[in-house]
C-alpha cells in the first residue's frame, strides 16, 4: 500500500492529540505528576514516530539524538515531554507544507541510488554491459513504482506489463513529459541491447550517460 503525506500527518496528529490530552490532565507542563508508565508510553511512541518519519540526517533526528544523549534513561520521561511534542509539531508543519518527501519515496531513492552507484563502479572497472543492464533494471522498477503511485496496474491478468507500455501510460497521466517519455524509450532500448548481447551497438560513454540520466530522472520524478 502506498504511504502518503496524508498517512504521515494522520500518524502525527494522533500522537499530538495523545500528548495534548495528557498535558491537559497534568498540573505541571512537563507532566511529571502523570503516571510514569503513561509518560514512558507516549515518549516511546513519539521517539519512534520521529525516527520513522523524519529524514535521516535532518535537524529532527539530530535534536532527538541530542535529547536522548542528555537524558538517556526513560525515567527522565518528564524532561522529554518538554521538547518532543514541539519536534513533532515542527515535523508536521513541514509535511503539511510539502517540504518533505514521503518515506516510501526516500526509501526508493536510497535503494535505487545504491544500485546506480554500483553501475558507476562497474563502468569504471570496464564492465559497461552489466552496468547498462543494472541501470536499466533500476529504471524499469522505478516505472513500476510510478505506476503504483498513479494507480496504473502493472500486472493485468497476472502478467507483468512491459516497461515501454508502462512508459506510455505514465506519460499519458501525465506522470512526466513527452520528452521524458522519449528519453525513457531510448534508455530502455540501450538496456535491451545490453541484455541481448548486442554489446557493439553502444559505447562506454553512452552507458555512463545512461546512468547519469536515469539518476536525474529518478530525482525529478520520485516514486
Amino acid at each position: 500500500m502506498l504511504f502518503t503525506h496524508a498517512d504521515a500527518l494522520k500518524q502525527i496528529d494522533e500522537l499530538l492529540a495523545d500528548c495534548e490530552g495528557t498535558t491537559s490532565r497534568a498540573r505541571y507542563p512537563d507532566c511529571s505528576d502523570i503516571e510514569e508508565g503513561k509518560r514512558v508510553e507516549i515518549v516511546t511512541r513519539v521517539q519512534a514516530a520521529l525516527t520513522r518519519l523524519a529524514p535521516r540526517g535532518s535537524s529532527y533526528i539530530t535534536s532527538l539524538e541530542q535529547l536522548i544523549a542528555k537524558y538517556p534513561a526513560l525515567d527522565s520521561s518528564h524532561m522529554y515531554f518538554r521538547q518532543l511534542p514541539g519536534l513533532l509539531r515542527a515535523l508536521r508543519a513541514d509535511y503539511a507544507a510539502g517540504y518533505l518527501r514521503i518515506i516510501s519515496e526516500m526509501i526508493h531513492a536510497d535503494l535505487f541510488g545504491d544500485f546506480l552507484e554500483m553501475a558507476d563502479h562497474l563502468i569504471e572497472e570496464g564492465y559497461k554491459d552489466p552496468a547498462a543492464v543494472l541501470a536499466g533494471g533500476v529504471l524499469e522498477e522505478h516505472l513500476r513504482k510510478l505506476c503504483d503511485k498513479h494507480g496504473i496496474t502493472t500486472a493485468p491478468s497476472g502478467h507483468p506489463k512491459k516497461a515501454e507500455a508502462m512508459n506510455t501510460e505514465l506519460a499519458a497521466v501525465p506522470a512526466y513529459s513527452k520528452l521524458d517519455q522519449k528519453n525513457v524509450t531510448a534508455w530502455l532500448d540501450l538496456r535491451n541491447k545490453a541484455a541481448h548481447g548486442k554489446y557493439g551497438e553502444y559505447t562506454t560513454e553512452q552507458v555512463r550517460l545512461l546512468v547519469q540520466s536515469i539518476r536525474d530522472f529518478l530525482t525529478r520524478t520520485p516514486a
